[in-house]
């Protein structure tokens, strides 16, 4: 019975049906296997995840680092603002310990009204008087001293009079000083430009010389030439001194008021 199937299923089989005709397997008509489904990497995703992570703790980070930073900024300028306070504290200390006192036992013409304010000795508080100054402005002149405008234009006084060709100083005390003369001609015979600013005072005789230039000049022949001269300082003066400018040439200077001037004006 056994053999008799083996037998059976070595037989060829034949279709019944004769339109249609068997299918052969052959390399062409096989289709091929189709691959099974691809599981996700996990592992993959989880650095990804991890990166993501890593790069918002780092920008974090910065965020706090830029925090600081603008918090260090604004607690150093607040540093420094109170620094400053203290400055000012400390001088105005000082200046009530040690210069307030002295300033006490001098006189009143001594003074500026800033000083007698701050000392309290100022007569008149109410009146609110200016800074002494002066200002005049070249005026023609044939001799010397020069003359100087005193009013119009560009010059004023206030508080130091204008008398007889010089400034008198109102109150004793530092005034800066200054002039300015501008030396123009055609002639170029070698010459020596000098400008001097001297003083007369009741307490000495004679001419004291406070400032002084002197200056060569080189010009080409048949060509109007100029010299600027400019001298200024710091000098303590006294009520009433009288100031006056010299120049080693008066017809020789251009009498512009922008170009030559003359005055001070209390520290």
């Amino acid at each position: 019975m056994h053999q008799q199937n083996l037998r059976y299923a070595q037989e060829p089989v034949f279709w019944m049906n004769q339109h249609e005709r068997p299918v052969i397997l052959t390399h062409a008509t096989m289709q091929p296997t189709p691959p099974l489904p691809t599981f996700p990497d996990f592992r993959k995703k989880r650095r990804k995840d991890g990166t993501c992570a890593y790069l918002v703790f780092i920008f974090l980070l910065v965020l706090l680092a830029l925090a600081g930073v603008g918090l260090g900024t604004y607690k150093i300028i607040e540093l420094q603002k109170k620094l400053e306070e203290i400055k000012q504290v400390c001088a105005l200390t000082v200046y009530f310990l040690l210069i307030a006192p002295y300033m006490q036992h001098s006189s009143d013409a001594d003074l500026s009204p800033s000083s007698a304010k701050l000392t309290g000795l100022e007569k008149h508080p109410e009146k609110k008087e200016g800074r002494l100054a002066a200002h005049v402005t070249g005026k023609n002149s044939q001799n010397l001293p020069l003359i100087w405008e005193d009013q119009i234009g560009r010059a004023f006084t206030a508080g130091i009079r204008y008398k007889n060709r010089g400034l008198i100083v109102n109150e004793t005390g530092l005034h800066f000083l200054y002039s300015s003369i501008y030396f123009r001609g055609t002639d170029c015979s070698k010459k020596e430009l000098t400008h001097v600013v001297y003083k007369k005072s009741s307490r000495y005789l004679g001419e004291i010389k406070l400032l002084e230039n002197k200056e060569d000049h080189n010009c080409i022949p048949s060509f109007i030439w100029g010299k600027q001269s400019y001298v200024g300082a710091v000098f303590n003066l006294t009520s009433y001194d009288e100031l006056y400018v010299n120049v080693s040439n008066v017809k020789l200077v251009s009498f512009d008021e922008t170009k030559t001037f003359f005055g001070l004006y209390k520290l």
